[in-house]
């Protein structure tokens, strides 16, 4: 069967078991005799991502490529756990024997883990520069009978031993190579063909010869500290340091498939400094020209422990632009502090989903229990497209996440999201030797975002998408996320490469964050309100008014009386939370002049309060006023060091304190913060300046009052009248 391959994707061809595909340059560029003259001979029984890769660097350089054995199934062994290939050895003789031009030169080598790092031109000048009419790649390592060793010839430098994933020679000698064989598919192809080369008279007679110092091919196993990436200007080459040589070919056999999956990213264009990502747009699954009917998909929601801002992850959820009638909820909680938050989203919204799973703590099932269970339900439903795992820690900014991630059309794909201030993201860029993190060379670079694209890597985790024909093909194991040694994330992980299938992580797009749960406690009301320390960004995006930023602008900031500054500072929520948190600590001081809290144990002017301190909030409400008064107290008093003490909430009511005295406050300067609604948390109330005959009646809700204390501003606080009136007051530089 021949085709025309014109895309990056090889798939509605039907392959015969056993046939051979040919793919033939569409290039209409004239190429020298010698170059029509070489054939790639790859075998491929199956579509996989690597072979994709291998094709999309063949037709890069134009290479005419013959794949073998399309359709057929793997016989060969796996190559890892035991020697192999035979299938490949017997393929390529029938090829062979079909071929009848005698200075025809073939190129055999794998392609599920090779790519081309240049073009035939500089293949075929290394082949001719050798002066053999065969030339085998090379390695270090002896594999797989040590016992051969004695039996090859020395070389004066280089690598001593054969590699039989690769090999380029003429088509009269390379049939006489392997007019011998008659092994089983299972047969290893690298021992035979090392016996033929250790073979003193079947070497000379076929003119058989190593490629020593890499410069046609480079195998990676045994090599991984010679070989470094080089960038030239469009192109990106491998280099091996130790022979200071350029290879033609990447081979990443034995266990270094991860290495070939990183120099893939880059080698031959893929990713450079000039053009960037240039393989992110091909192709691409556009929903928007579809107009799709909208693929089911099952989102998976996975709680392992206390949380913060679990409230505001399912009023995010509820945005993302993917109709809801197409979701299914399959949501895993392990922690009973979160029930009520779970239940509350249910209740409410469960409804408008097609399908809802929810597991609770009291059924008592284990991680991998549950990610296995998930990965079923939707490889059992085959209506089922794709399936979305979200951890609860995960922060999504992006409502058009699922939209991008199924236009990448890739088998397994991560929106890349990263902690705040640290280099923390939800991938590993590179392995240790025993399967735990290692940082890749360009790991910083990538999650820095200097280096935007689209990336092979070898572990995701928090949060990634999957296509569903894959649990129905290559993933049809229920035990996906079951090790013995390994957590789930990284079990999946591992069955995944296993299986040749390729994970990536993009960060093309801006996506989200990910929340810190270290310090988490729920020994509160609203646990949230003490996170500004630990994810401050969060804390500001759920507590800080909409509007504040543009008090910096000059654009906010009213002066409703004399030198008194009116602008927003707390959210709605904020407002509701600190008051509920009072409410639930429940103790009120009684609003007499002795007070045991205050240093000398008296107050002049008191009120129905409660300070900060006897909540545990003190360093986080002096972070707050840090970060978002002392920078507006500076900008109105500027040169004036800001020092804040005396925090706490005042309660009026009309049959408790419905009022307060005229006075000075102990303080330099003031912030009084409206936490409700005058007119309708409650009647009356505000305050008035008495020097200036200047009343502030209705205070916002969320928005603070800054006054001199002391000196110039004596005032009192109105009578409310009815309901329950709440005011935050800090003290500054009393």
């Amino acid at each position: 069967l021949i085709c025309l391959y014109e895309g990056f994707y090889v798939s509605g061809l039907f392959i015969k078991p056993g046939s051979m595909l040919k793919f033939v340059s569409t290039s209409s560029r004239p190429l020298s005799s010698s170059i029509n003259k070489l054939l790639v001979v790859t075998v491929a029984t199956k579509e996989t991502d690597g072979f994709r890769r291998f094709m999309r660097s063949a037709k890069h350089f134009n290479y005419t490529v013959e794949v073998l054995g399309a359709g057929e199934e793997w016989k060969g062994g796996d190559y890892m756990s035991a020697p192999g290939g035979g299938q490949k050895v017997r393929l390529l003789k029938a090829a062979l024997e079909q071929m009848k031009t005698e200075d025809l030169i073939i190129l055999f080598i794998d392609s599920y883990d090779v790519v081309f790092a240049s073009g035939p031109k500089e293949l075929l000048k290394k082949f001719q520069q050798a002066k053999h009419k065969v030339v085998f790649s090379s390695e270090s390592l002896i594999w797989p009978d040590r016992h051969l060793e004695d039996k090859h010839p020395y070389v004066k430098e280089g690598n001593r031993f054969l590699g039989s994933g690769g090999f380029i020679g003429y088509l009269p000698n390379i049939k006489k190579m392997v007019a011998d064989w008659t092994g089983e598919d299972n047969t290893s192809d690298q021992l035979f063909f090392t016996r033929t080369y250790i073979d003193s008279d079947k070497r000379k007679s076929i003119n058989i010869t190593l490629d020593t110092k890499c410069r046609l091919f480079q195998n990676l196993h045994g090599a991984l500290d010679e070989v470094v990436l080089k960038f030239e200007e469009g192109r990106v080459r491998a280099r091996n340091v130790l022979y200071d040589t350029l290879p033609v070919i990447i081979h990443g056999n034995g266990p270094t498939k991860l290495q070939i999956n990183y120099l893939g990213n880059y080698i031959p264009n893929t990713w450079t400094f000039e053009t960037g990502c240039t393989v992110c747009h091909e192709n691409l699954r556009s929903l928007s020209k579809e107009r799709p009917s909208w693929n089911l998909m099952m989102i998976g929601i996975f709680i392992q422990q206390p949380t913060p801002f679990v409230t505001v992850f399912f009023e995010r959820l509820l945005t993302l632009k993917y109709p809801k009638n197409r979701l299914n909820l399959f949501i895993y909680n392990q922690e009973a502090h979160h029930e009520p938050h779970v239940s509350t989203f249910l209740d409410k919204h469960g409804s408008l989903y097609q399908n809802v799973k929810s597991i609770g703590p009291d059924e008592e099932m284990d991680k991998a229990a549950a990610y296995n269970l998930y990965f079923d339900m939707c490889r059992n439903n085959e209506d089922c497209d794709y399936l979305f795992s979200l951890d609860i820690e995960v922060v999504i900014k992006n409502e058009d996440i699922l939209k991008i991630l199924i236009e990448y059309n890739l088998p397994i794909v991560a929106p890349m999201i990263t902690r705040i201030g640290r280099l923390w993201s939800n991938f590993w860029g590179a392995l240790s030797a025993d399967g735990y993190y290692a940082r890749s060379e360009d790991y910083v670079d990538i999650v820095q975002e200097r280096r935007v694209g689209v990336w092979n890597v070898p572990y995701v985790s928090n949060v990634y998408l999957v296509k569903a024909s894959l649990l129905r093909s290559e993933l049809q194991e229920f035990d996906l996320f079951t090790s013995k040694i390994l957590d789930p994330d990284m079990a999946f992980c591992h069955n995944v490469r296993r299986k040749g299938i390729f994970m990536y992580v993009t960060n093309q797009h801006t996506f989200g964050r990910i929340l810190s749960t270290e310090n988490y406690q729920t020994t509160h009301l609203h646990n949230d309100l003490w996170q500004i320390f630990e994810n401050p960004v969060d804390w500001q995006e759920r507590y800080i008014h909409e509007n504040y930023t543009l008090i910096m602008k000059n654009k906010l900031i009213e002066t409703p009386c004399p030198d008194v500054y009116w602008f927003p500072l707390f959210s709605d929520v904020a407002c509701n939370h600190i008051v509920e948190e009072m409410e639930n600590f429940g103790e009120w001081s009684g609003g007499a002049n002795t007070d045991k809290r205050i240093q000398g144990g008296y107050e002049n002017v008191p009120t129905i309060d409660i300070h900060m301190n006897q909540i545990n909030y003190e360093k986080e409400w002096q972070k707050f006023l840090v970060e978002y008064v002392a920078p507006i107290t500076e900008k109105m008093y500027p040169g004036y060091y800001t020092k804040f003490d005396l925090a706490f909430v005042v309660r009026y009511k009309p049959d408790e304190q419905p009022s307060l005295r005229p006075h000075h406050d102990a303080s330099t300067f003031t912030i009084n913060l409206a936490l409700n609604e005058g007119g309708l948390d409650y009647e009356g109330g505000g305050c008035r300046f008495l020097r200036y005959n200047c009343s502030i009646q209705a205070p916002r809700k969320g928005w603070a009052l800054m006054h001199p204390g002391r000196l110039t501003h004596y005032h009192e606080g109105l009578p409310t009248t009815a309901g329950v009136r709440y005011i935050a007051v800090s003290f500054v530089d009393p």
